[in-house]
């Protein structure tokens, strides 16, 4: 009882680090083992682990579906034949069951920009349950008492704070930073990563100037699917909750790859099909 209390309590800090993990319990065995029913184990995405399901060759073929499984966002219940012809290789003569739960937030939001706007963003993330980070060299104005929930704040220029984010495929960017110049190179560093999602903040006019001096760079902004920019839905309003309202919303939509319609129009296509 005490491994899985312990096990608990690091797989709740890992929910609340952002963390992806996999709790793997063995739900059931037939003839020899090298656990019983009942042992458990907590892996990480990055296949570092907490517990044990016996060792050897099933528990590292464990482990590998457990990262597996973690990057699918989707658990489930797998058998290992510990025989001769088995899965496993092992001899043990026996066979075991286990069932892996995944725990993964679904994407976190990098906030570049710790002013009026990326504060809401911060707050309409919170509400939604989404993990953010936040970036601005300003600490007055990136900091644990205006961003308390935060994975992490980062005291660096903005586009400098791409890289110690750690943008991944999983990774929904924001940039809504106190200038022009700062807009245009964090969009520069960010296109240049893997990030799902890269959303900018500005007029019209602003971002095409901005994507007109990326195309001197050989980036192209246009032809990237990711960009978003001017970002949000068009939902009207121009106070900083209305905006991250918009961008959230946007960032929902993409992530889920929804049309945004609305879900009484959707009702009555269904009914209608």
């Amino acid at each position: 009882m005490k491994e899985s209390k312990n096990l608990i309590k690091m797989l709740s800090e890992a929910i609340d680090s952002g963390r992806g993990a996999a709790f793997v319990t063995v739900i059931s065995v037939a003839g020899s083992t090298p656990r019983e029913a009942g042992a458990r184990m907590l892996v990480y995405s990055d296949g570092s682990i907490e517990g044990t399901v016996g060792g050897g060759a099933v528990e590292a073929l464990v482990i590998k579906k457990a990262v597996e499984c973690i990057a699918k966002g989707d658990g489930g219940k797998f058998s290992f034949g510990l025989k001769p012809g088995g899965n496993t290789g092992m001899i043990c003569m026996g066979d075991m069951e286990v069932f892996i739960d995944v725990y993964k937030n679904p994407f976190k939001v990098l906030i570049l920009g710790g002013g009026h706007v990326g504060m809401k963003i911060a707050e309409a993330c919170r509400m939604a349950g989404y993990p953010y980070l936040v970036a601005d060299d300003r600490k007055e104005f990136a900091n644990g008492e205006r961003f308390p929930e935060a994975l992490a704040i980062i005291n660096e220029q903005p586009h400098e704070a791409v890289a110690a984010a750690g943008v991944d495929k999983d990774t929904y960017a924001v940039i809504v930073t106190r200038g022009h110049a700062l807009d245009r190179e964090c969009l520069e560093a960010l296109i240049r990563t893997n990030a799902a999602y890269i959303g900018m903040i500005g007029s019209a006019a602003k971002v095409m100037e901005i994507f007109r001096q990326l195309e001197k760079k050989k980036l192209f902004p246009l032809k990237d699917a990711r960009v978003h920019s001017p970002i949000g839905l068009n939902l009207g309003g121009k106070a900083p909750g209305e905006i991250a309202v918009s961008v959230l919303a946007e960032i929902i939509k993409v992530h889920y790859k929804r049309d945004g319609a609305h879900m009484r129009d959707v009702a009555v296509g269904k009914k209608a099909a």
